[in-house]
C-alpha cells in the first residue's frame, strides 16, 4: 500500500517538473517561430565566392 502512495507522490512531482519546464519554455520564447525552421531547408542560399 505504501508503494502506491510513493508512486503517486513521484508521479505528481514529475508532472510538476514537466509543467515547470513547459512554462519556462513558453516564457523564454522557445516556441515563438515554429514555421521558419521547417522551411529553412527549402530556401536557396547564395553560393559563397
Amino acid at each position: 500500500m505504501y508503494v502506491i502512495f510513493f508512486m503517486i507522490g513521484v508521479s505528481l512531482f514529475m508532472a510538476l517538473g514537466f509543467l515547470g519546464a513547459f512554462l519556462w519554455a513558453m516564457r523564454s520564447g522557445q516556441n515563438d517561430d515554429l514555421h521558419t525552421p521547417s522551411i529553412r531547408i527549402l530556401i536557396d542560399e547564395k553560393p559563397k565566392q
